[in-house]
């Protein structure tokens, strides 16, 4: 079996990999396994702070922005 050196061809796989194994998540899928990682991620680090949605506010809002939604819906 041959072996992948270039570290962009290995994140291409990896990044395609992904996207055919969470294709039919839907939305609340998707926030139930964030939600899950963030509990994961504090245990890990307790300075991200307990409730994920005010810790990525600003993070949501700028992404609206860029993407032309408006930033308060």
């Amino acid at each position: 079996m041959p072996m992948i050196k270039s570290a962009a061809r290995i994140r291409e796989a990896e990044m395609s990999w992904d996207r055919a194994l969470y294709a039919d998540m839907d939305y609340p899928e998707a926030l139930a396994r964030f939600e899950a990682l963030w509990h994961q991620a504090v245990l890990v680090n307790p300075v991200l702070g307990r409730d994920w949605q005010e810790d990525v506010k600003a993070d949501i809002t700028l992404a609206r922005v860029l993407n032309g939604i408006p930033a308060d819906t």
